[in-house]
């Protein structure tokens, strides 16, 4: 996988055994992060949370974007593995987070300005998450189907079956 834009644009990252992760293609990580820009506009001090981290490559395309701040969560320990290997190898430090999102979520000590999850499809996880948000944030989900929630996306794309949506969450 490659860093698609940002200081590290070009620079190969490993990905973890699609048995363990689904890895999100390139043209999505661009799509993702130029409609973010379109809805944010500059990332300058902004902190940012994926929640189901694989290999880490969101976290890395938002550092290598400009935000300040970029907490991954992950609990496959292999994965994990993976994800310090290639924060490392960009001279990096996770903030890696091993476990159960939802629990850290829960139990949070600060707030996040995006939250980018991408779960196991048909997980149900997005029903858990969205009641636990009480601050400001822009959610964005990577999804097959649907997701069931009261809430109306900002903005929603569809990248050949992978659906993109963008919820703005104000308290």
């Amino acid at each position: 996988m490659i860093i698609t834009g940002g200081k590290y644009k070009g620079r190969r990252i490993t990905a973890p055994d699609e048995k363990i992760t689904r890895p999100t293609l390139s043209k999505v990580r661009m799509g993702v992060f130029n409609t973010l820009y379109s809805i944010m506009g500059d990332f300058e001090g902004k902190t940012f949370l994926d929640m189901f981290g694989g290999s880490g490559i969101m976290g890395l395309e938002a550092l290598s974007r400009g935000f300040k701040e970029v907490s991954v969560f992950e609990k496959n320990p292999k994965a994990c593995a993976i994800i310090k290997k290639n924060y490392e190898s960009l001279r990096l430090k996770p903030n890696l987070k091993i476990g159960d999102s939802i629990k850290f979520l829960k139990e949070r000590e600060r707030d996040f300005d995006v939250i980018y999850i991408d779960p196991p499809y048909d997980s149900k996880i997005y029903e858990k998450v969205f009641p636990l948000i009480n601050f400001e944030t822009l959610i964005i989900a990577e999804h097959s189907t649907p997701v069931i929630t009261k809430y109306e996306p900002l903005k929603e794309r569809n990248y050949g079956g992978k659906i993109v949506s963008y919820y703005l969450f104000k308290p």
